[in-house]
């Protein structure tokens, strides 16, 4: 079997853009947000059509969405031992042979990241030492978001002391749905300094703001407050990450590029549990922002099954057979 395209370059989004520092809150950008439904869910329907990359070349794109994976594990059951597995799993996502036969095996394929709970960030931060692996920790309340601003504050710093390098925050909901921009704007900024030198992640809970407006609308104001990252879901909601939704968030990530210069990565969360689903998602990022959106630094998947579907693909791709669930096991 051919080697791959992409493997001179599956883990070659290691440097981090320049982080976008913010700009002052502009509400007439904001309030002027305007959403043509029907173009875009017609736009949406068209990527099964529009998605060519086969054998090898599919291959090769699956590889790059598990660079970019989030692994996540956020249940109430969470053990220790349960992410220091998941944080093994992290390290060598993909089995040695099948990354052999790929002509992968020498480039130290990993996942993006290890997204847990504060009460583990410094378990993972042990289990990852030495792997370039970095840890993110939800934050402020997650997954409501409705501790008070403080205890947010509070919890966003003690995990960047015991070792998170990326923290996923959520926003008040409330602020967004009543039109308070100034308020979700100043709760972000606080957020952004709270971080310091960690990456922020900004989760909308996209499925609770009920317009796709209220979506674009909240993304430009994270934006502008100076979130890294903007992120679908908590997992947590009943709808998660979509493609509309989806097509929408990475627009006002392109708008906001082009009016200030800023780049700002994008985070689809809940409910992308399969190959074809990802592939849809990675289309939509290189057609509408380019071929930078496609590396870790720029684009992760929130995802706790999603890799298992890809193991079996990238088997059935080496072997011609598909192998049980059961013989990828994430934790």
């Amino acid at each position: 079997m051919t080697h791959l395209a992409l493997a001179s370059d599956v883990r070659s989004g290691d440097a981090h853009p320049a982080r976008n520092g913010g700009i002052p809150l502009d509400l007439s950008w904001v309030q002027d947000v305007r959403i043509n439904l029907s173009a875009a869910e017609r736009r949406v329907a068209s990527l099964p059509g529009r998605r060519s990359v086969k054998k090898d070349a599919q291959a090769a794109w699956l590889l790059k969405a598990v660079t970019c994976m989030d692994l996540t594990t956020l249940n109430g059951d969470d053990t220790a031992e349960r992410v220091k597995r998941l944080c093994a799993k992290a390290r060598s996502p993909v089995r040695p042979d099948v990354l052999a036969a790929l002509g992968m095996a020498e480039r130290g394929v990993t996942t993006g990241a290890v997204c847990v709970y504060h009460r583990f960030v410094a378990t993972a931060v042990e289990a990852l030492a030495g792997s370039g692996v970095p840890v993110a920790a939800v934050s402020t309340g997650f997954p409501a978001g409705l501790a008070p601003h403080d205890v947010k504050l509070r919890e966003i710093e003690a995990s960047v002391r015991d070792g998170a390098a990326e923290i996923d925050i959520v926003i008040t909901r409330e602020h967004a749905l009543t039109g308070n921009w100034a308020a979700l704007y100043q709760e972000m900024r606080d957020f952004r300094a709270a971080c310091g030198n960690a990456h922020v992640k900004a989760i909308l809970a996209t499925g609770d703001l009920k317009t796709l407006r209220n979506v674009v609308r909240a993304s430009l104001v994270c934006m502008m407050a100076g979130a890294d990252f903007i992120k679908t879901s908590t997992g947590k909601e009943g709808v998660n990450a979509t493609r509309l939704v989806t097509l929408a968030m990475i627009r006002a990530i392109r708008d906001y590029h082009s009016r200030t210069g800023a780049i700002v990565g994008y985070k689809p969360a809940g409910g992308i549990s399969t190959a074809k689903d990802i592939l849809d998602y990675q289309v939509l990022m290189k057609e509408e922002l380019g071929r930078p959106w496609l590396e870790p630094t720029l684009f992760r998947i929130g995802a706790s099954s999603l890799l298992a579907d890809i193991e079996r693909q990238l088997e059935h791709h080496v072997t011609g057979r598909y192998s049980a669930f059961n013989r990828h096991p994430m934790s």
